[in-house]
């Protein structure tokens, strides 16, 4: 069983982090339980409050987080003030070290340029993005028009919804065919 952690902060994007959380959620619903087990991190472990306002609790703070192997980074306006923040820095770079799979999702993607995860590597991201991550990891290259990007631990999506085309490759890359046609 594969443990799927979603980082959030306050002014995520809800989409970013609720998509892939229900991909990974059902997948492993109408698999017997027997695929994933999903669940969200903050850093302090309390509440945070999204881009347009909902409060989230996480399940755990990046102090008393399980292990993870697939570690999803959502966007939202947040992710400025996550490339600022040294200590998170540290544990995302030490959780993408032992994760198999990290994608960010949209804005996301200003936090593994940050951390020079994409230098030398494709991307994608919101199309408002770009220059932000290109000015972050000028190295980085830019593949406009795609839905996600596969650098094979490092993945990225590119706006809100691609988060969730992301999340199925992702099961089917795991899993095969045969576990996504439970989906259907």
């Amino acid at each position: 069983m594969k443990k799927v952690g979603i980082l959030l902060f306050d002014d995520v994007e809800l989409l970013d982090f609720a998509g892939p959380y229900e991909v990974f959620g059902v997948a492993d619903e109408l698999n017997n339980h027997s695929l994933f087990d999903v669940f969200t991190i903050s850093e302090s472990g309390r509440e945070i409050r999204t881009v347009h306002g909902l409060l989230v609790r996480p399940a755990y703070s990046t102090q008393n987080s399980p292990r993870i192997d697939i570690l999803v980074i959502p966007g939202g306006d947040g992710t400025r003030a996550v490339t600022r923040n040294q200590a998170l820095l540290g544990w995302i770079r030490e959780t993408y070290n032992q994760a198999e799979i990290t994608c960010s999702v949209c804005s996301g993607a200003r936090i593994p340029a940050v951390l020079g995860l994409l230098d030398n590597q494709e991307f994608t991201t919101h199309h408002a993005v770009v220059d932000d991550v290109l000015a972050i990891a000028p190295k980085s290259i830019y593949r406009k028009k795609r839905r996600f990007v596969d650098n094979g631990r490092l993945m990225t999506a590119a706006g809100i919804s691609a988060g969730i085309d992301l999340s199925l490759y992702i099961v089917e890359k795991l899993h095969g065919t045969s576990v996504m046609s439970t989906m259907n």
